[in-house]
């Protein structure tokens, strides 16, 4: 157990530690800058359009199409197969769904407003824009690629399991390191983003119940 709850205590001392450096403008941003530097020179490094052009589509399956689509069609699947196995709320897949699907912006958008840190290219923030930090895109697919994982890991099996964590967590990975390839975000507006999703999902994670397990009763974690 106390090796559990160090995964959202972790996230959440970064989060507030790189939040803290963003806001004070603190030598932690070196490190954003360095990355910056290093990702450039590999950029140079490599011959041909193609790694630019990965580093654009992975970071597209950070936007609300495909992922909110994709997080809603897990909550109606799940649903079907509570359904057939003959949960009592059975319906619960839907509403988990939908109300993630609108928490994304409740925790990304009020942030990007506060902290109006410029992106990598330095232009200064127009009237109508939110700001950089934290990065709604990583947000975004980690939360709903995420949540869609757990809604189906609970009518799957150990090794489906297994692989809905697996790629749940590198279209995470990916979505963020396209953001970084591709000069869209800084490396800490991505780190800050991966600790949201952890602290959304790692409650979720135990409080969602399997639909063999009675009537709302958790039956322990199955992504941990």
């Amino acid at each position: 157990m106390a090796r559990s709850v160090a995964v959202p205590v972790a996230a959440t001392a970064v989060l507030l530690a790189v939040s803290w450096q963003v806001a004070v403008d603190g030598p932690l941003l070196g490190l954003d800058r360095w990355v910056r530097r290093a990702v450039h020179a590999a950029r140079h490094g490599v011959p041909g359009a193609l790694p630019d052009h990965l580093g654009h589509v992975l970071s597209d399956l950070g936007g609300g199409v495909p992922a909110v689509p994709v997080l809603v069609l897990a909550g109606a699947w799940a649903a079907r197969r509570w359904h057939r196995a003959g949960a009592g709320r059975w319906w619960l897949p839907l509403p988990v769904a939908a109300l993630t699907a609108g928490l994304i912006p409740l925790l990304v958008v009020p942030a990007k407003a506060a902290f109006a840190r410029p992106g990598p290219l330095g232009d200064p923030l127009t009237p109508e824009q939110w700001g950089w930090y934290p990065s709604g895109h990583t947000a975004t697919a980690a939360i709903s690629y995420g949540v869609a994982a757990l809604l189906l890991a609970r009518v799957s099996g150990p090794r489906a399991v297994r692989l809905l964590t697996a790629g749940a967590a590198l279209l995470a990975l990916g979505v963020g390191a396209g953001l970084v390839w591709s000069d869209f975000h800084w490396l800490l507006d991505v780190v800050a983003s991966w600790c949201v999703a952890v602290l959304v999902l790692w409650p979720l994670d135990r409080w969602l119940p399997r639909p063999g397990a009675g009537t709302g009763q958790a039956s322990g974690s199955s992504l941990r």
